[in-house]
């Protein structure tokens, strides 16, 4: 008989599985924010797994920030262009203006043209924000700097959001 009580490839099984469980639905939501194609954000999302799966350890397993980060790793290789979803813009209008509505047809287009006046960052740590569902916390973890430093960007992206929307009366619960 031997004298091990679990095989290890089971535990790790197990592991995985609520690793995946609990994780498989941020990092596809991530993905479909750049990725239009359903096939192609499957693709993305499975190499994301696949990577997680060859260095899971079954002790520590990965976190969500982590599992995005590597989907962000893999959405910078992606040859194409970026594509931004009318949900996700949908997601940050809400998120600015404090109105579950989604916009229409010229409220995405000023969201779009609200988001440009943005620095690269500032549009990084909206879309983080209202897309993911991030907080400020898992924000700075992702992107390796200080929470001070992602609320005081946050807090400038948001002002000069609603400057662009014209939406100065507006407060929404996320300050």
């Amino acid at each position: 008989m031997s004298g091990r009580s679990e095989d290890p490839n089971t535990l790790r099984d197990e592991v995985f599985t609520q690793l995946f469980d609990a994780h498989w639905a941020a990092v596809r939501h991530h993905i479909e924010c750049v990725v239009a194609d359903d096939t192609e954000v499957t693709e993305i999302v499975s190499e994301v797994f696949l990577l997680a799966w060859s260095r899971l350890k079954p002790s520590r397993p990965m976190s969500r920030v982590w599992l995005l980060r590597a989907a962000e790793r893999r959405l910078r290789a992606r040859p194409g262009p970026a594509l931004t979803l009318h949900s996700a813009l949908d997601a940050v209008h809400a998120g600015v203006s404090g109105q579950p509505d989604p916009p229409g047809r010229v409220a995405r287009a000023e969201v779009i043209r609200a988001l440009g006046v943005l620095t690269p960052r500032e549009r990084r740590i909206i879309m983080l924000t209202y897309w993911d569902g991030l907080a400020v916390g898992e924000i700075a973890e992702l992107l390796r700097g200080s929470e001070s430093r992602v609320r005081k960007t946050l807090g400038r992206a948001q002002l000069r959001l609603r400057t662009e929307l014209n939406l100065k009366g507006v407060v929404s619960g996320d300050e």
